[in-house]
């Protein structure tokens, strides 16, 4: 080694370098080094195969994009799974927060048929759900509609799905959260207007038009 060779070079800061050259060779160096921890740390959080697998694509895709910040001086490794960690819990919250959404609001069994078992007034109630879940999934976008359908009507696994559609796992589990919540949000608007006081079919006056309404 000559003299003035950088005594703190090692071969993850050339790697680094390379990589934020716009070295793809390097970049994929640096998944292979690390990318079994990275994917054992999302599996804990997250218990599936699946989606522990998209879960490392994303943390590896914010890695990729915050690794002009690293500070050469510290562990490349620490960094790494520190940054996992931060995502992985951030994804855990978040998909805690969406599936209690979906919980509150929709709840899918409705859509099929009432129990022979349950009381006239539960099978009204059941039958009264549905029909407001099946016209709040007409407003759904075709797209969206038919990955919630495919999911929750036809009981369909995620990769079943993908390959009946085309479609990445990963986009269908988006269509599907996107679908779910969109479908949440149409359950509350036809049930805010089926709460509204029906009148004769005149226009209300200006002063009692919803907000935002357009005109």
């Amino acid at each position: 080694m000559s003299a003035d060779s950088p005594a703190t070079s090692t071969p993850t800061d050339h790697l680094i370098e390379e990589c934020l050259q716009g070295n793809q060779a390097a970049w994929e160096a640096i998944v292979r080094q690390h990318r079994r921890k990275v994917f054992n740390l999302a599996y804990k959080f997250v218990g599936k195969h699946d989606e522990a697998e998209d879960l490392t694509q994303d943390i590896f895709l914010k890695i990729f994009k915050a690794l002009a910040t690293f500070d050469r001086r510290a562990n490349f490794q620490t960094w790494i799974i520190s940054i996992s960690r931060n995502l992985c819990i951030d994804h855990y919250r978040s998909v805690r927060k969406e599936r209690e959404t979906i919980a509150r609001e929709i709840d899918a069994g409705t859509l099929t048929p009432a129990s022979k078992d349950a009381s006239p007034l539960k099978a009204l109630e059941h039958r009264d759900m549905r029909e407001l879940l099946r016209k709040a999934l007409e407003h759904l976008p075709l797209t969206l509609r038919t990955a919630v359908v495919m999911r929750d009507l036809q009981e369909l696994s995620y990769q079943e799905i993908a390959d009946a559609l085309g479609l990445p796992e990963g986009t269908v589990k988006s269509r599907i959260n996107r679908g779910r919540l969109e479908l949440a949000r149409q359950v509350r608007r036809l049930q805010a207007s089926q709460a509204r006081p029906t009148g004769t079919g005149a226009s209300p006056p200006d002063g009692d038009s919803p907000s935002g309404a357009s005109e």
